[in-house]
């Protein structure tokens, strides 16, 4: 595993004394735009080894008694069933998860608010749903006139005509549980409400990427701009910024572009000239200055590169993605020359699928193979067989090496495996027989209250937390539910275990 890149501590002073610094610079009334994840950031912990991926939280703890926080969600990502890919669960899950996690952190929201509503179902359904369980919920509908007409924006036609949210602390939180929430609109129909009641309020924005203050091709910055693909953003040196202080600053292309008429946004709604003069001075991310070790973040941030092409290529399979979004990770990965098969699990994971079509221990004709990489350096391979998955093998193998238990030793006796394949066949009618990695881990705790080998080799999964590994096919759901629980960074070939369109 890569050494420390990121010094999360001086981070965490610093952002702290940065946002405290922009309060007081607006009277003790600001909204802070929170981009990115507010809890589980692992793309910035992939790509800056040392950062936590729960410092927003700590951050926000740090903050607990001047801050309030209210959550967005865009009425049309809860409609259409928006997933969050790292968790696999949809936006309006995730809202309630983060609910949750806040509570967890002692942090609790003062107000969700449906974004761009319209009354559609499963909208109205959720804020039936929160209202119910006394979460106080507000709905903000498209606001006319937006992006052009200024005048109607700013009116009470425009911003007016949302529901004000009444807030207590110097500075309010706006989040949200991804792009496009409507975490801008929220916050600036609250600063027209509050200037309306003689409240001097402010704005900024606290988003980890791009990092403004390194080069504009620093693999961190390309590495952001292979996970926003799909969205087709892009980082570009912020004009505003370099005309205003002759000095290059990073930003992307959304705040950019929008900049001019969020500075006419603002001067109407305040009255007078705005203090920013680029989006960058918007800003209040010091992330760049918490880098320790160049060399290390520019290894790992190429990595995230090839990770996330091998997802986009595995998503266009499933329809999930264009071919454009493919295309645009390829070839991000060419301008820095990066081979994907430096991910040293790669190789090893397709040896072992033709291992295991030498062998002929496949099913059906497919022959899938597994590698997964363990934070010492040691490669542990894994193939499919008519008894488990190529996960579940690589995952047990994984474990046996950890707690030191030699190769010829069972975990699972085959007269278990034997048996809960029989069960599949004739009980549940299940086709595919062989356990996925969801079964194995349940196999594998009911063996380690009889066997202290097993028991031995379960204290381990733990160990596996954040440790790479390839797959020669796309995981079964039951190997996906079981890798996501144990928090594997897993790329994928783009190919299918079999020929079947439904898989259990």
């Amino acid at each position: 595993m890569p050494a420390p890149g990121f010094d999360n501590e001086k981070y965490l002073r610093e952002q702290t004394q940065a946002i405290l610094e922009r309060v007081g610079r607006f009277n003790n009334k600001l909204y802070l735009e929170f981009g990115g994840k507010l809890l589980f950031d692992y793309h910035a912990s992939r790509v800056l080894p040392g950062f936590d991926p729960n410092v927003k939280m700590m951050l926000l703890q740090r903050l607990r008694n001047q801050a309030d926080i209210i959550l967005c969600i865009y009425a049309g990502d809860i409609e259409r069933k928006k997933i969050r890919a790292d968790f696999g669960i949809t936006y309006d899950s995730d809202t309630l998860k983060l609910i949750d996690d806040l509570r967890d952190w002692d942090l609790p929201i003062k107000a969700v608010v449906i974004t761009r509503y319209d009354d559609q179902p499963a909208a109205r359904l959720f804020r039936n749903r929160l209202e119910r369980r006394n979460i106080g919920v507000y709905t903000h509908r498209f606001t006319k006139g937006y992006p052009t007409d200024v005048e109607r924006i700013v009116s009470d036609e425009g911003y007016g005509a949302n529901e004000y949210i009444q807030t207590d602390k110097s500075l309010v939180v706006v989040t949200g549980p991804g792009p496009g929430s409507g975490k801008l609109a929220t916050c600036l129909s609250q600063l027209y409400h509050d200037y309306k009641r003689g409240i001097e309020a402010g704005y900024a924005k606290f988003e980890t990427f791009p990092i403004w203050n390194i080069p504009l091709k620093h693999p961190i910055n390309v590495a952001y701009e292979a996970a926003t693909a799909d969205l087709r953003d892009f980082n570009q040196v912020d004009p505003f910024h370099l005309e205003a202080y002759g000095k290059t600053a990073v930003n992307y292309n959304r705040d950019i572009e929008i900049f001019p008429v969020l500075k006419r946004i603002l001067q109407k709604i305040t009255g007078q000239e705005p203090i920013y003069r680029s989006p960058t001075d918007m800003g209040v991310n010091q992330a760049g200055f918490a880098i320790v070790k160049d060399d290390v973040v520019r290894a790992a941030s190429e990595q995230e590169i090839i990770r996330r092409w091998f997802r986009y290529r595995v998503e266009y399979i499933m329809g999930l993605v264009d071919k454009e979004t493919v295309q645009r990770a390829e070839l991000l990965m060419k301008e820095l020359n990066i081979d994907p098969e430096s991910r040293s699990v790669v190789s090893k994971a397709r040896e072992s699928a033709k291992e295991a079509e030498r062998q002929k221990k496949g099913h059906e004709g497919f022959y899938c193979g597994a590698a997964l990489q363990l934070k010492d350096g040691t490669v542990v391979q894994g193939k499919n067989s008519p008894l488990m998955h190529a996960a579940s093998s690589v995952i047990l193998n994984a474990v046996k090496i950890l707690a030191g238990i030699p190769d010829q030793i069972h975990l699972l006796s085959p007269a278990v495996t034997r048996s809960i394949g029989a069960f599949k066949e004739s009980i549940l009618n299940s086709r595919n027989v062989s356990l996925d990695l969801e079964e194995t881990l349940i196999a594998l705790a009911i063996s380690a209250t009889t066997n202290p080998t097993a028991e031995a080799a379960m204290k381990k999964l733990k160990e596996l937390y954040f440790c790479p590994m390839h797959t020669t096919h796309i995981p079964t759901p039951g190997d996906d539910a079981g890798l996501r629980k144990l928090k594997i960074d897993l790329t994928s070939d783009p190919e299918y275990a079999t020929q079947s369109l439904f898989v259990e």
